[in-house]
């Protein structure tokens, strides 16, 4: 019989996990834009009068500190900037803007009948969107835009009513800001530092781009080149070429538990977005997220070339991991819609974690008191030479490995990690070598000593593992 290890503790609750900072630069440069306005309104009716919310009753939330890539326009980016927000600076009798109106399309359940008379709705907003995503390729496409927004203003709203007459006056200084814009030489939309932004940079025989995979020559450590993804590139006054480009760590140049494991070929994306001239680019790379790296490789990558793996966010002030809930808000806007094709593994690889490659650095008489160390740093613009580790307690909701014993007949695994005693159900799922007696358990937390019954079969705590992934 299986000895008697009293009444199971009762589980807590995961604490609720940290804001995601995945969305919050999605709206960035529309919340700038509309900073100076005091509301918005829907688009007027036939009858009835515009509503407006009044700004005032929303509470300001502090934006969160955090990295981000440069503002650099392109000649053509900088002119539809120009337009759209050359737009806001026109007011009607009472001082607002009038391109309030036109921000956003009428709420379907509210205003059926506006969508039964327009059969190509269309709003500012869907055009910043569009603009924010390059998909204009041409000043005339995104006044295609502003044309058709207008002109169903004009078609939905009686001819004298407010909303026409601001359609109207719109329609007519877009075209007089377009022309401006058009007009201004490509040099004319250097920034104040002289950058003069590109579409692409030609070097080493190969074209560089925004969204681009690269290794970029790591001062600190040649052997490990810094992995990052392209951002913005440009010009300087005097012809240099330059590229910004997001970092992503490796395991080993992050501070975290000594006991944290990582994917192997493992990097984590940081807040750092950093200007290299494009000669410190070495090669090509590529990063994959967790869900599709164990199916393929990109197609027709060159098996030469490094693919990195990718499911967390590392915050360099906080020292924590928090894991990506959406891909596609990691990338630049450029490539965010943008796909690529796999070639698929005849069976998806198994995953499998290591130990941290700086696990050897705790410190003898480390304790869970401590403060957090600090990584090492020497280059200013590298990536830490060498991380740190600490034996402070684990951060909730992140998964550890246990080293266990199998008990097959009785179906139970008994788990050893440092002087704990667990006690964990076999599953399915459980990766086991019954042969060898050995399994590991993949647990996102176990319960603290205080928490633990006693157990007779062992002279410590013994828990019960109350999370398995």
């Amino acid at each position: 019989m299986f000895p008697d290890l009293g009444e199971i503790p009762e589980v807590e609750d995961s604490p609720p996990p940290e804001e995601d900072e995945e969305e919050e630069e999605e709206d960035e440069e529309d919340d700038e834009e509309d900073s100076d306005d005091e509301g918005t309104r829907r688009r007027g009716r036939r009858r009835g009068k515009r509503s407006k919310k009044d700004a005032d009753d929303d509470e300001e939330v502090p934006a969160k500190k955090r990295g981000r890539p440069p503002k650099v326009f392109t000649p053509l980016e900088a002119r539809i900037y120009a337009i759209l927000k050359g737009l806001r600076r026109f007011k009607n009798g009472n001082g607002e803007p009038r391109v309030l109106p036109f921000e956003r399309l009428p709420d379907k359940g509210l205003e059926k009948d506006y969508y039964a008379v327009i059969k190509n709705p269309i709003a500012l907003d869907g055009i910043k969107r569009n603009y924010k995503r390059k998909k204009y390729n041409s000043v005339d496409q995104v006044m295609a835009d502003l044309d058709l927004l207008f002109e169903n203003a004009k078609t939905y709203n009686e001819e004298g009513s407010d909303v026409y007459e601001d359609a109207v006056e719109l329609q007519k200084q877009a075209h007089i800001l377009a022309e401006q814009e058009k007009a201004k030489p490509d040099d004319a939309f250097r920034d104040e530092d002289g950058k003069l932004p590109l579409a692409s940079i030609d070097y080493k025989g190969e074209t560089w781009k925004v969204g681009d995979w690269v290794h970029i020559n790591n001062p600190n450590d040649p052997r490990k080149p810094i992995v990052a993804q392209i951002y913005r590139t440009w010009q300087d006054r005097e012809g240099h070429k330059w590229v910004n480009a997001c970092w992503y760590y490796r395991p080993e140049q992050t501070v975290h538990h000594f006991e944290k494991h990582f994917y192997e070929n493992e990097v984590v994306k940081t807040g750092q977005y950093r200007d290299h001239r494009i000669e410190e680019i070495d090669d090509r790379c590529f990063v994959m997220f967790i869900t599709r790296y164990p199916k393929g490789r990109p197609r027709g990558f060159p098996r030469d070339k490094q693919v990195y793996v990718c499911e967390s966010r590392y915050n360099e002030e906080k020292f924590t991991f928090n894991k990506i809930k959406t891909w596609a808000s990691c990338l630049p806007d450029e490539v965010r819609e943008k796909d690529y094709e796999m070639d698929l593994y005849p069976m998806p690889i198994r995953m499998k974690k290591v130990p941290s490659p700086i696990k050897h650095l705790l410190q003898v008489d480390a304790k869970e008191t401590d403060d957090l160390p600090k990584p090492t740093w020497s280059n200013s613009n590298a990536p830490p030479m060498i991380g740190a580790v600490h034996r402070r307690p684990r951060e909730p909701n992140v998964s550890y490995y246990l080293s266990c014993s199998v008990f097959p007949y009785l179906g139970f695994l008994i788990c050893r990690p440092l002087l704990l005693l667990f006690f964990h159900p076999m599953s399915s799922g459980e990766e086991t070598d019954r042969s060898s007696g050995v399994a590991k358990v993949h647990v996102t937390s176990y319960l603290s000593p205080t928490r633990c019954t006693e157990a007779a079969i062992h002279p410590v705590a013994g828990c019960l593992v109350s999370k398995q992934l």
